[in-house]
């Protein structure tokens, strides 16, 4: 069978906001991403975030709301992929302890930190747009399309 010369990937993920730091996940030597993952046949992107946030953090959290949908044109291990993602505000909880540094589910290769918001435009962070936006007043659902190939 022939190689598809695109995919399409479609994911959810967590914008979640604690002391004005902004949570990732990290693997060593690749740049920080937010929470998330595949959205699984007959799974909500609700459901798939909150699952997700559940997986590699331990916390079950709640959703504040949709702030972005992000299409991505990137590559991946150099076929061309097609990504849509559903990025959810999440609800401030205060009780929430995770340490910088700690695993994820996918350990012992995938850490999280919790990045100031303050210095994230300096910051190798992915997708690009997150490194420049304010989260402190969003409003709406913004469509946001990023041609990275």
């Amino acid at each position: 069978m022939e190689k598809q010369e695109t995919f399409l990937f479609i994911r959810a993920a967590a914008i979640i906001i604690k002391d004005n730091k902004l949570l990732t996940a990290r693997n060593a030597g690749s740049p920080h991403y937010t929470i998330g993952g595949r959205i699984e046949i007959n799974e909500t992107s609700e459901e798939a975030v909150i699952r997700e946030i559940y997986e590699e953090t331990g916390y079950t959290l709640e959703i504040d709301r949709l702030v972005y949908i992000n299409e991505r044109f990137i590559e991946v291990d150099g076929q061309k992929c097609h990504e849509i993602v559903f990025y959810y505000l999440m609800k401030n909880n205060i009780d929430i302890n995770i340490q910088d540094g700690c695993f994820t589910d996918q350990a012992p290769t995938e850490t999280l930190h919790w990045l100031p918001i303050d210095s994230l435009a300096k910051t190798d962070l992915v997708p690009p747009f997150l490194r420049i936006k304010s989260f402190d007043d969003i409003v709406g659902i913004e469509h946001i399309i990023s041609k990275e190939y």
